[in-house]
């Protein structure tokens, strides 16, 4: 088991919720890194890299994001970055208001968490999770879209529910079993 693993986020919110499974030996890493990757995957793995190679430990990160069917798949890999500022009010009311008149609500979270090792190898876990957009924004808790994200099977969004139950259904927390079950 890895005594300490170094995540690559600057986000308060994503450090929480990799503690709340892994624990406290999860060290929050702030390094700039370029997320221009085409894919979830691709930018998980830029971020890891950097900061596996600024520390020389095992490093981890993640990209995730909302895919909207009625707009083709955005806000995609782009979702942190679909409004200035990316808070949830902005980045909701942005998305919202690009899907009046959408009848089609279909969306899903996606989360690809990338591992390196200080011998470069590297593996990249996934999670998903299918829902519905809500039309307006519901509930005080989690961040980014989870106001207006409701999980297939569910009848609230992400931010009604408790964060134990959104871990258990949520996209990153899907992932970070698998990641779990890898670094154990």
């Amino acid at each position: 088991m890895a005594d300490e693993l170094y995540l690559a986020t600057g986000n308060i919110h994503k450090l929480r919720e990799f503690r709340q499974l892994l624990g406290s030996r999860v060290i929050g890493y702030t390094l700039p890194v370029e997320e221009n990757g085409k894919t979830f995957e691709a930018n998980a793995l830029k971020k890891a890299r950097a900061v596996m190679k600024e520390t020389g430990k095992l490093a981890i990160a993640d990209d995730s994001g909302l895919m909207v069917d009625c707009l083709g798949g955005s806000p995609g890999v782009r979702s942190a970055r679909f409004a200035d500022p990316p808070t949830p009010k902005n980045l909701c009311g942005k998305l919202l208001r690009l899907m009046q008149g959408c009848r089609n609500r279909n969306a899903r979270f996606v989360c690809a968490i990338a591992i390196v090792y200080p011998s470069g190898a590297s593996r990249v876990v996934t999670g998903t999770v299918n829902g519905k957009i809500a039309e307006k924004m519901l509930g005080r808790h989690g961040f980014g879209y989870d106001p207006v994200f409701i999980p297939s099977g569910q009848r609230e969004t992400f931010a009604q529910m408790a964060p134990a139950e959104k871990n258990r259904l949520s996209h990153r927390g899907r992932a970070m079993r698998q990641l779990k079950a890898i670094i154990s």
